[in-house]
Order: C-alpha cells, then sequence, then structure tokens
C-alpha cells in the first residue's frame, strides 16, 4: 500500500499527504510547499509516507 501512495505523492503531493496524515498541520504545509515549488511538495511528501 505505500508503493500506491509514493506513486500518488509523485502525481499529486497533497493527496499523498492527505491519506497517509488526513487533514492536518502536515497537509497544510505540503500544500504550502507544492505551491512555492513542485519537488519540495514531493520530498515532504514522501518523507511523510515513509517515516512510518
Amino acid at each position: 500500500m505505500d508503493i500506491i501512495r509514493i506513486i500518488i505523492a509523485i502525481l499529486l503531493p497533497p493527496l499523498g499527504v492527505l491519506l497517509q496524515e488526513g487533514l492536518g498541520k502536515h497537509f497544510f504545509l505540503n500544500i504550502i510547499l507544492t505551491i512555492l515549488g513542485y519537488l519540495p511538495g514531493i520530498i515532504h511528501a514522501v518523507y511523510i509516507i515513509a517515516r512510518k
């Protein structure tokens, strides 16, 4: 299941974080990072998914 979440995180980083953490600080942080640059959003999303 983590592989699917990582693929989703690469395509749509906030969605990957939403599936892992729900609506919370990590989700909103990821939206901000994705707006500022797509790559920081991906890195943050993959980190959030891989840390568990």
